[in-house]
């Protein structure tokens, strides 16, 4: 009959190694949160340079400026290339651009926009 003192070697050899398949099962869920993460900042920080691209528009519309290269001008190369400007009466300006990912030659389908304008209208 074996003692329990004799076991219990056996039962700590037999777990060696299992922390490292744990990792190495976890670790594409952890690299796809990550992921998912990054990308969700990515797009708050296109809907925050949309929105600041459509307040300069705004402005460059108000004092008789282009809005287009107003807004062209605060937004980074890579937005630039999904670029719409939309004027409206009474100085309003919708601004879109083309969401980007996070691998960059594919190309995104979705698009952000967000207007501005002066609350009485140009002055």
């Amino acid at each position: 009959m074996s003692s329990p003192l004799r076991l219990a070697p056996r039962l700590i050899r037999s777990e060696l190694g299992q922390a490292s398949v744990e990792l190495v099962g976890t670790l594409p869920l952890v690299l796809l949160a990550g992921l998912v993460a990054w990308q969700l900042a990515l797009a708050g920080h296109t809907l925050w340079l949309c929105a600041h691209a459509a307040r300069a528009a705004a402005r460059a519309e108000a004092v008789g400026r282009d809005p287009r290269a107003a807004a062209r001008s605060v937004l980074p190369s890579a937005l630039e290339r999904g670029l719409k400007v939309d004027s409206a009466a009474g100085g309003a300006v919708r601004i879109q651009v083309r969401m980007p990912l996070l691998v960059p030659s594919w190309l995104s389908p979705l698009r952000v926009a967000a207007s501005a304008g002066l609350p009485n209208g140009p002055r």
